[in-house]
């Protein structure tokens, strides 16, 4: 038996009202980022836990997956699929998966192992920075790419068993063409037979029922001596297999038959090794699971502008927060979330929230709990940062309850509600109660909601309760642990501005939002003047507040406009220098290289002087000498490069490179320190690259690849001295060089698991060498993969001046995976 392939959340919520917090619908967004349907199901099934270390550990997981996505990393989990099916089937004796089925496996097989190979060898910038990812995935100790490998040699990509599957089926095979090839020469023996009398209504041969037979006139058939295996629609031919050919039919229908038997038992066989590997397989697709629904966490902080909350026993607190469904609406639409700030602490536990009709009040509410769900359920925060307590209950009242079926008005659903939550309510629940006090009496309603939220106060809950009362905005005011918070409203327009104001009441404003909608004047003015002085009062003072709270909004932006000015200065600055230290390294480095190249060319010729055995009793002193010197005049190029370009001396200097030639010109004749040949320059493409001609060959050559230039013009050549020069001036020494031969040339090469760029590179050396050694027809080895670097490759060969034609290889030899070349002779 096998655990289910995604581990259940440990202690979730247990009392969380999802439907009315939209937990299903953010999910969905979520689930959309994954790349496997097991990732996707990984993420449906997220809920809130209330187990810390978990969540934490889930944020940190999901902040390192972040770093590998920012590295531009592929995360191979297009193949993952749950195996446990296939594990079980394949530890049955003598069970057989299916063709397609072993497919699956192996691209599971494939993706795993390039999992594995991720960690063991991440990119330097990620070297030590994905621990929990390792530890995540230290039980993957097997090794499955020579399963997936055995499988795809095997099963070609139609379905279909190569023919080398194994030695058995390719005789089986052979012995099938050859014994087809017999049966068709005995048909058309039979044809030309029958022809002559025209028996035969055509010279085709064909086949009916795994037989090989050849069409007669049906009024002929009696002719014709044979068994006869049906007839056209028309009824005017008939099929007949030849007395001659029964036996060799009989022969070919057993060697189908016995292909059948190989065929079943290498699938056997397969099987057999799936089962060897299929712990490892489980294990690895449970691995996956996770890594994908950590991707699609990962891709969707990327895309949201998410952060990873922190956990705080006392504080609530968003910093310019967004709802993530609320922002997916507006972009469609072409609108911008305006971002929610609040904060309540131990001490202030309870938010009263008051302002206008559509003023953002219900978003603030739902934007929280859903908020907080997310960072107890391991998902990132939309948001620039937030922090939460580990919340037990999510329990809200929100929207209209009333229920037909229930016989339940909305007043009576509300208390309904309201008396559940007030029973599940303690203080490490986070209760949302929208429009407490509402759809009954104003009075009644009015005191019955100051009495429910200071109920929820005394629990201890932390609390969010939106309302028109006035009696709930003073009761916020007088009561410790308690903050009023008003919903904002544009001072010239009066449309709400979304904006939540902490510390002051917000004015409903019921009648300027009645007049904005376009209500009738006349009502309008009715409405004021019924409009009593104590409450005209209270809107004038906090009209005042709002005011005075701008100006000091006002204020507050300037200085952090300010502060980000100068911040932004102080990082340019930072990248500047950042930039300029990369480019001096990479100066260096180029330049070291360089010198390292030179210094190996002037080694390597200096080895070949001296191979032959005589040469080498005579010139050995010569040698020693002409490697002591050249090694110390590279220390000392060495030195000077390095004291140079600490000091900046060497920058825009072209000399301050004295192993690099300083004039190249077209006409002259080089010497290519690789293949140590001498080539004429026929242009300069671009700066340090030539176009050279090596007899009828054309190539692209870097400066730094020229040893030496000897010029047509000047028939006193310049020749740099070195030791294959010295050693032919010996007197008495023979000294010969060799090119490629071609049975040293490989006719293929292997470029799977090299990137685009160092592919192209390594294949540009090969072709060279190729061509030098006479080779008429290479394969270019890439694999299938994503088809990157099939694509990559194949661009490059299309321009190479060595190729003449280039296609796809047959199936027996590679297929997609390879391409087969034809050079130019």
């Amino acid at each position: 038996m096998y655990m289910p392939l995604l581990d259940p959340i440990p202690s979730p919520v247990e009392h969380a009202d999802y439907a009315t917090l939209e937990w299903e619908p953010l999910l969905a967004l979520v689930a959309g980022f994954a790349a496997s349907p097991v990732g996707r199901q990984a993420i449906l099934d997220l809920r809130p836990s209330i187990d810390e270390p978990w969540i934490t550990h889930q944020h940190q997981l999901t902040a390192e997956l972040r770093l590998v996505l920012a590295e531009q990393i592929s995360i191979p989990c297009g193949g993952l699929f749950d195996p446990t099916q296939h594990a079980a089937k394949a530890q049955i004796p003598g069970a057989a998966l299916e063709a397609v089925e072993l497919q699956a496996v192996a691209r599971l097989a494939n993706d795993v192992a390039s999992w594995q190979s991720l960690l063991q060898s991440p990119p330097a910038r990620l070297v030590g920075k994905l621990s929990g990812l390792s530890a995540l995935s230290s039980a993957l100790t097997t090794p499955l790419r020579p399963l997936a490998e055995t499988i795809e040699r095997t099963i070609q990509p139609d379905g279909s068993l190569a023919d080398n599957a194994s030695p058995e089926l390719h005789r089986i095979r052979r012995e099938q063409e050859r014994q087809q090839r017999i049966i068709e020469e005995s048909l058309r023996a039979a044809l030309r037979r029958l022809s002559s009398d025209g028996s035969t209504q055509e010279d085709l041969i064909t086949i009916r029922g795994d037989r090989f037979v050849i069409p007669v006139r049906s009024e002929l058939k009696r002719r014709v001596s044979g068994v006869v295996h049906g007839a056209s629609s028309s009824g005017q031919t008939v099929y007949v297999e030849p007395l001659e050919t029964i036996e060799q039919n009989n022969e070919l229908v057993r060697l189908l038959e016995e292909e059948q038997a190989e065929i079943h038992r290498i699938f056997v066989a397969l099987t057999r090794q799936v089962g060897v590997f299929a712990v490892a397989l489980v294990e690895g697709a449970r691995v996956l699971a996770l890594v994908d629904s950590l991707q699609a966490r990962a891709r969707f902080a990327r895309d949201y502008d998410c952060v990873a909350p922190t956990i705080a026993p006392d504080l609530l607190r968003l910093d310019a927060a967004r709802h993530p469904l609320l922002e997916k609406h507006l972009r469609a639409t072409g609108g911008r979330v305006v971002p929610l700030t609040l904060e309540l602490t131990a001490v202030n536990r309870q938010l009263i929230i008051s302002g206008p009709n559509t003023g953002g009040k219900t978003v603030t509410l739902k934007t929280t709990a859903l908020l907080a769900m997310m960072a107890q359920a391991g998902l990132p925060i939309p948001a620039a940062a937030a922090s939460f307590p580990v919340f037990t209950a999510f329990l809200a009242d929100i929207g209209d309850a009333q229920s037909i079926e229930a016989a339940l008005s909305t007043f009576s659903a509300h208390i309904t509600n309201l008396d559940r939550l007030s029973r599940l309510a303690d203080a490490r629940s986070l209760v949302l109660l929208d429009e407490l006090g509402s759809s009954t009496d104003p009075e009644e309603g009015s005191a019955l909601a100051v009495a429910i939220a200071a109920h929820f106060l005394s629990a201890g809950a932390w609390s969010l309760i939106s309302t028109h009362h006035t009696s709930l905005k003073v009761y916020a005011a007088n009561t410790p642990g308690v903050l009023n918070a008003a919903a904002g409203v544009d001072e010239a327009t009066l449309a709400p501005n979304y904006q939540l104001r902490l510390g002051v009441p917000g004015a409903s404003a019921g009648i300027q939002t009645a007049e904005r909608l376009g209500l009738n004047t006349a009502i309008i003015t009715a409405a004021r003047q019924r409009l009593g002085s104590q409450q005209v009062d209270i809107a004038r003072f906090l009209d005042k507040l709002h005011n005075e709270l701008t100006d000091l909004e006002a204020q507050k932006k300037a200085a952090r406009e300010q502060q980000y000015a100068l911040n932004q200065e102080r990082a340019k600055l930072a990248r500047e220098g950042d930039v300029e230290l990369r480019n001096r390294v990479r100066d260096l480095e180029a330049k070291l290289a360089s010198l390292l190249k030179d210094f190996e060319f002037q080694m390597r010729e200096t080895v070949r002087a001296i191979e032959d055995r005589v040469a080498k009793e005579k010139v050995s002193k010569e040698s020693d000498r002409r490697i002591q010197r050249l090694r110390r005049e590279f220390q000392e190029s060495f030195n000077q490069t390095v004291v140079a370009h600490r000091t900046g001396a060497d920058q825009g200097d072209a000399n301050a490179q004295p192993h690099l030639l300083k004039h190249v010109s077209p006409g002259d004749q080089v010497l290519i320190k690789s293949m140590n040949k001498v080539a004429v320059v026929q242009r300069e493409i671009e700066k340090d690259l030539f176009e050279v001609a090596l007899g009828p060959i054309k190539m692209r050559v870097k400066r730094d690849e020229l040893s030496e230039v000897l010029r047509t013009a000047d028939s006193r050549t310049s020749e740099r001295a070195d030791p294959l020069n010295a050693a032919r001036k010996q007197k008495g020494v023979h000294v010969t060089v060799t090119s490629a031969n071609t049975d040293d040339m490989r006719m293929e090469i292997n470029l799977i698991g090299r990137t685009v760029d160092e592919a192209t590179e390594e294949l540009e050396k090969y072709l060279d060498r190729a061509f030098l050694a006479g080779l008429p027809r290479v394969r270019i080895i890439h694999g299938h993969g994503a088809g990157i670097l099939r694509r990559g490759v194949r661009e490059f060969l299309k321009s190479h001046p060595h190729v003449a034609t280039l296609a796809e290889a047959p199936q027996n030899e590679g297929g997609q995976g390879a391409t087969l070349v034809e050079l130019r002779q």
